[in-house]
């Protein structure tokens, strides 16, 4: 079924929202963004439209991307990306939380202030053996590889999370969002706080982030897994969850309804897939039925960077689950700020949404 874009682009109101509604949990980076060409990667074995972790390798690269023009400094990493638009969307400050490790050192701190100054209420755990984390953005074309020197966001730890004044925001949110990463970092985390939700009737999503977290992570993400309630991802990370299922198919649609199907904990909230393809349409497994959703077209001409238009998509996806709205409102909201994200350099975007 396909969904007509007459209704789908209708303006909506803006409802008055509390703080700390929606909470992330995930790896905060310092993206290093810099505009390469083909032999930069490689020289470093990398492809275009793929996410990595750093190997020694790569280590030199980072110092190269430093000492290049017009390389740009964002507030970054998957989870944070997706609160940062969501709160851009709300335009309500500290609507959003995010949780996650830094150094204590000036990445960590002008990473602080670029999110606060967001309206992101961000309660980083500060290590002092490890430096602020950072993640390479390769563009070439408008097209982009990550690759990710976790540092000091690997040394998030769920002690941080049970402390008083942080599980009293888990307590206050609502809705808890994060990328596949943080499986890499604490699955002890997100387990907790899936548990939490299950057991008091709150929502929470993830998102499959790469194809290696499906492959070489599966233990912990099947252990989340029966917790989900929403579950994001692209066409490729789709199959490859498929293919460690040992799912004889590589129709997305089918591999969406199979994800939805699987077995859950709590029986509260219905479990909802959303697959982005790019340009092609938005695939919704929600009550044993797929529905299609058309994407916002960005000109050619007016694409910068395609880094974090996944990120970007389910921030506005978010922005409207949390104030009620419906599947078709959502993914609208999720078109709107992939459309706009997708025209800036890195995960940027104007001071204000023209979203409503």
């Amino acid at each position: 079924m396909e969904v007509d874009c007459r209704n789908l682009f209708k303006v909506t109101k803006k409802r008055k929202l509390t703080e700390g509604l929606l909470m992330g949990m995930g790896n905060p980076l310092l993206d290093i963004s810099a505009v390469v060409d083909h032999a930069f990667l490689n020289r470093y074995q990398l492809t275009l439209n793929n996410a990595i972790l750093a190997e020694e390798k790569h280590y030199p690269m980072f110092a190269e991307l430093a000492a290049k023009h017009g390389t740009i400094y964002v507030a970054g990493g998957a989870t944070q990306n997706t609160i940062r638009v969501a709160q851009w969307m709300l335009q309500s400050p500290n609507a959003t939380v995010f949780c996650g490790a830094i150094g204590r050192d000036n990445f960590g701190i002008r990473m602080q202030s670029l999110a606060t100054e967001e309206g992101v209420h961000v309660r980083y755990y500060e290590d002092r053996t490890a430096a602020t984390g950072t993640c390479a953005v390769l563009v070439v074309g408008g097209e982009r590889s990550l690759v990710a020197y976790l540092s000091a966001a690997a040394k998030f730890k769920v002690d941080h999370l049970q402390k008083p004044e942080i599980w009293a925001l888990v307590e206050k949110a609502q809705y808890f969002y994060s990328a596949g990463f943080f499986l890499t970092v604490s699955p002890e985390s997100i387990m907790l706080v899936a548990k939490h939700a299950a057991a008091t009737g709150k929502t929470f999503m993830m998102n499959l982030a790469a194809s290696y977290i499906c492959e070489l992570y599966k233990d912990p993400l099947m252990a989340a897994y029966p917790y989900l309630d929403y579950i994001f991802g692209n066409e490729v990370e789709a199959k490859s969850f498929a293919q460690m299922q040992g799912w004889q198919t590589s129709n997305v649609n089918t591999i969406a309804l199979m994800m939805a199907a699987l077995p859950k904990a709590s029986g509260t909230h219905k479990r909802i897939i959303v697959i982005t393809q790019g340009v092609d349409p938005v695939v919704v497994a929600e009550d044993g039925k797929i529905t299609t959703f058309p994407v916002l077209l960005v000109p050619k001409v007016k694409l910068v960077d395609t880094n974090a238009a996944g990120d970007s998509f389910v921030g506005g996806f978010l922005s409207q689950l949390v104030v009620g709205k419906g599947v078709a409102e959502c993914v609208r909201g999720g078109t709107y700020a992939a459309s706009i994200v997708i025209q800036h350099s890195g995960c940027t975007f104007p001071k204000k949404s023209s979203f409503y």
